[in-house]
């Protein structure tokens, strides 16, 4: 429909530059440039790689994003971005970017939370957001389970890592295998010829004493390196695919058991699933028939929409847009740690009458600046 808000989104957290455009809950185009390969002789993201990986990126990524919705820059009703959690350096890339954008086509800029934003990308798939939602995110640097009643100004925090993130668990276990980087999608791949019960790895905060919806993969991760050292030191080959199953099965379990338990606690009769570790067959599997059995419905959205994407920025920042959320101030900046209580950074009032001059000066220039 046309009175729907189109915004593009720009997400640029870790390593991949991502620009998506969306008409209200209608994805328009996914643009995305990665940088991965340049990480992976390093075994792990690189902070100033990402960073000038995203510098390179950024205008031609938007220029395809616009091209393949179909849309000109001058009929969006806004520009969203990732203002955090996430590395610093690679954040400010895209708020720079964003509010260039923004600035120069005189449109709303909306600095969105990445948690948040991974939730509202499921309204892309499978229609509006049930309020409230819960939500379980898992990917490299987050896992986490996430209460919201409105994901435009209402996400609570249940629980959270309180050590190595899942996704980070399986880029660590994936080298000590030698399987290359990322690990997320070759242990999947290794693990669908394993299997899962061949090794009885700890499954991480899960005693009667422990926190309820907190997770732990740390004790995991080290349990399994100490297995295949063993292993290697007494001259025995390493079983790669019992491994890679037995160590996955740990995991999902693990962040299943907790999901479905949540919302079981909280009387809510579904469960989103997001971040790149959504991507994961098992995970995706054993939520499925976990969640039938509780009589939970379950909400993935696919693959692609799971990793970071800027189609997921835009999703929020349509959103923001539909429900008459405040805009972003051009002060607007990068927040490496930015709460998920937070699932936007609204501007602040003016301080004084000079802010006025400024707005003026904002509308004349900004012809000149983008046609």
């Amino acid at each position: 429909m046309a009175d729907e808000p189109l915004v593009l989104g720009i997400e640029t957290s870790c390593d991949e530059t991502g620009v998506g455009v969306v008409r209200g809950r209608t994805l328009l185009a996914d643009a995305i440039a990665s940088s991965v390969d340049e990480h992976a002789r390093f075994g792990g993201v690189v902070p100033e790689v990402a960073s000038r990986a995203h510098l390179e990126a950024m205008v031609p990524t938007i220029d395809r994003a616009l091209k393949e919705a179909g849309v000109s820059a001058k009929d969006l009703d806004g520009i969203a971005v990732t203002a955090g959690p996430g590395l610093a350096g690679a954040l400010l890339v895209g708020v720079s970017a964003a509010k260039a954008y923004a600035y120069a086509l005189g449109k709303p800029l909306y600095g969105v939370n990445h948690l948040a934003s991974h939730i509202c990308v499921d309204q892309l798939e499978h229609g509006a957001l049930p309020e409230p939602t819960m939500a379980l995110l898992v990917s490299g640097g987050h896992s986490s389970l996430l209460l919201s009643t409105d994901i435009t100004s209402d996400v609570r925090p249940l629980g959270a890592t309180i050590d190595d993130a899942a996704g980070e668990a399986f880029d660590k276990i994936a080298r000590v295998l030698n399987l290359g980087f990322p690990g997320g999608p070759v242990i999947d791949r290794y693990a669908r010829e394993g299997d899962p019960s061949a090794i009885a790895f700890p499954r991480g905060l899960t005693g009667p004493r422990d926190p309820v919806y907190d997770f732990s993969f740390s004790g995991l991760k080290t349990s399994v390196a100490r297995w295949i050292e063993a292993k290697r030191a007494a001259g025995e080959e390493v079983p790669v695919r019992d491994v890679a199953a037995s160590f996955q099965e740990a995991v999902v379990d693990v962040l299943t058991r907790k999901a479905v338990r949540a919302c079981k606690d909280e009387g809510v009769d579904h469960l989103m699933i997001g971040g790149g570790v959504a991507a994961n067959t098992r995970l995706r599997a054993l939520a499925q028939e976990r969640c039938e059995a509780a009589g939970i419905r379950l909400r993935v959205p696919r693959p692609k929409l799971c990793t970071d994407n800027g189609a997921m920025v835009a999703a929020l920042g349509a959103e923001m847009v539909a429900r008459g959320r405040a805009a972003s101030g051009w002060d607007l900046s990068a927040d490496s740690s930015l709460p998920v209580t937070e699932p936007h950074v609204p501007g602040r009032p003016p301080a004084h009458d000079h802010d006025h001059d400024h707005d003026h000066v904002h509308e004349v220039s900004k012809g000149n600046l983008y046609s």
